[in-house]
């Protein structure tokens, strides 16, 4: 037991828990949104249970690809359309592209619920069931979970350290998610530009699985947007949303045309 308490074993372990809260980030916004499903006393319960559960579902998930890697990576099936659709999927790239595609989907239909929505400032009603909220938060956090488990298993090839750092950056992700949950709920104009930076963490997933399944359309292939582009499109959406709420709020201090002197 000693051997696993190692000055490298410690490094990697930090190393870990590192990744997975950079790569989380995404995760806890989702979560966020998820959660605004059910009533708002049990908001709470449904982001801590969710992550919870979804510990479980890592390190099973971890288990598996551990043993079974080869499996996730070898195609199932292909598709052969002539020049419109030609493919080979596998599991990893199917997980990807129907986690990235659910994403793409709810962050457009929360964009709609908001534009429909008579009267932000009443009680929001709720729109599904805890059990329904509980199994898209485990389900999502599995999928967000996948790539960070294989870097994870490029870093060390220890189960318990990679299971230990699964457990602690799930433990912070419940003890974030309260905050990052109030954050939004205080500034409600940041909550559409967390609902853009999803739809992106989607055309991202989708992207990244369709590459994985080497899919062409129309005899072009898909290629993954690299994360260098993703960081760069999230920096330009924050601070354009940044500079638009600067600029609204010089324009609602500005004196109207009738209230200038002639």
């Amino acid at each position: 037991m000693s051997v696993l308490f190692t000055a490298e074993n410690l490094f990697t372990l930090l190393m870990l828990i590192a990744l997975q809260a950079v790569l989380g980030f995404d995760n806890l916004l989702y979560i966020s949104i998820e959660s605004k499903r059910v009533e708002k006393a049990r908001r709470a319960f449904v982001r801590h249970a969710g992550i919870a559960i979804a510990i479980i579902f890592r390190i099973a998930l971890l288990f598996l690809l551990i043993h079974m890697v080869q499996r996730f990576t070898t195609p199932l099936f292909a598709l052969h359309a002539g020049r419109v659709l030609d493919g080979a999927f596998t599991v990893h790239s199917l997980i990807t592209l129907i986690g990235g595609g659910f994403i793409i989907y709810t962050a457009t239909k929360e964009i709609g619920h908001l534009l429909q929505t008579p009267d932000l400032q009443a009680e929001e009603k709720p729109r599904g069931s805890i059990a329904l909220a509980l199994f898209w938060i485990v389900t999502m956090n599995v999928v967000f979970s996948f790539d960070s488990i294989l870097s994870a298993m490029a870093l060390s090839d220890v189960f318990i350290i990679m299971a230990t750092a699964i457990v602690i950056s799930g433990v912070l992700m419940i003890w974030l998610s309260d905050f990052v949950a109030a954050f939004l709920e205080r500034n409600r104009m940041l909550e559409v530009m967390g609902l853009f930076i999803l739809f992106l963490v989607g055309v991202l997933l989708v992207t990244e699985g369709g590459h994985l399944a080497h899919i062409t359309l129309f005899g072009f292939a898909i290629e993954p947007m690299s994360k260098t582009t993703f960081y760069f499109v999230l920096a330009v959406i924050v601070v354009t949303d940044l500079v638009q709420q600067r600029f609204q709020q010089k324009i609602s201090v500005a004196p109207t045309p009738q209230g200038r002197a002639e």
